[in-house]
């Protein structure tokens, strides 16, 4: 089974089982989630969800995108479909009536930040790394991601999601994907002590300061450069600011589908201004379906998975190339409709 769904006391343990995949999803997992999580909403034995990851490497490290790009050179139908159920369960897991305990130890990204960070009580450890890199691959942040992003201090979350940076436990303490942080050899006594003990209460007996920030340090370029609301004049004020970290950050930004940098910037602008997490999830939504439909995502995946020369050949080549229009295009209604959460 990809998903085990397992009673353990009072709590209700859901344990990713793809652990060879680094437990990537796949909609049937999606499906099982949802499945466990309706029937124990109701259930007064389960006082507690618990979300882990079988193996030694991550709890999840997203969807299972060679899949994603198979589905959209055949159409994207598929995935249409998935990111529709991926992202309702997204937003059900931000509402759910009982604590909800993802372990985010080991690595963290995309779809697997979906299923975690938008949980009540998000666990982070020395081991972790969260990250939501989709602009690597021709997409944009997803699965609430850039509801998260848009929200992070300052310009955080804008040079996150244009650089598809990692975060440490302490930066995604700071940034808002998680809560606590707890050592990884203090986690079985945490996970026992969950089976009989209230969830807050658990945590907070096994949490512990994290250590320091390293995004913290770099606040002062980070807002500078990124605050402005065009990719190019983020590009020049990276390049000019003489910080070295800046300019790896740009190189690290040219590297990425133009298309998906503009739209990415556009979507962080706009989520901003949105009142929920379900209102950024009808505008991902939409924006995912156009990526389905795009060259970039196909080329994406393929340079970084299927054929892995690391060489993708995007376009439009430059952000200079990709104009307003393209960008709209990616707002534009689904062609499947809308969630109807938002």
């Amino acid at each position: 089974m990809d998903v085990l769904v397992e009673r353990d006391g009072l709590a209700g343990r859901l344990t990713l089982n793809r652990p060879k995949a680094l437990n990537s999803l796949t909609h049937d997992m999606l499906r099982a989630l949802r499945t466990a999580l309706d029937a124990w909403a109701g259930d007064d034995s389960v006082a507690t969800v618990v979300l882990t990851g079988a193996g030694e490497r991550g709890l999840c490290a997203g969807a299972d995108i060679r899949a994603m790009h198979d589905d959209a050179k055949a159409g994207g139908a598929g995935f249409r479909e998935f990111f529709r159920d991926e992202y309702l369960l997204n937003e059900l897991i931000a509402r759910y009536p009982k604590p909800y305990v993802a372990v985010m130890d080991g690595i963290t990204m995309g779809g697997g930040v979906g299923v975690s960070a938008h949980g009540s009580l998000r666990i982070v450890t020395e081991r972790s790394t969260v990250a939501m890199p989709e602009t690597r691959i021709g997409l944009v942040p997803d699965v609430g991601g850039s509801h998260l992003l848009a929200h992070a201090p300052g310009e955080l979350g804008t040079h996150l999601a244009l650089t598809a940076g990692s975060m440490t436990a302490a930066d995604a303490l700071l940034c808002g994907f998680a809560d606590h942080f707890v050592p990884a050899a203090a986690l079985p006594g945490l996970l026992a002590e969950l089976a009989h003990r209230p969830a807050a209460e658990a945590v907070a007996a096994h949490a512990t300061a994290a250590p320091a920030s390293e995004l913290a340090a770099q606040r002062g370029w980070i807002d500078t450069c990124y605050a402005a609301d065009e990719v190019e004049e983020i590009l020049t004020r990276l390049a000019d600011s003489g910080v070295p970290e800046a300019k790896q950050a740009a190189e690290e930004i040219l590297g990425k589908s133009p298309t998906a940098l503009k739209v990415t910037l556009a979507a962080l602008r706009l989520a901003r201004g949105h009142r929920s997490l379900a209102e950024t999830l009808e505008q991902e939504y939409r924006i995912s379906c156009a990526a389905l439909d795009s060259h970039d995502l196909v080329e994406g995946i393929r340079a970084q998975v299927v054929d892995k020369d690391r060489d993708p050949h995007w376009r439009p080549a430059t952000p200079a190339e990709v104009g307003p229009e393209e960008v709209r295009r990616f707002f534009a209604p689904a062609p499947t409709g809308a969630l109807g959460i938002g």
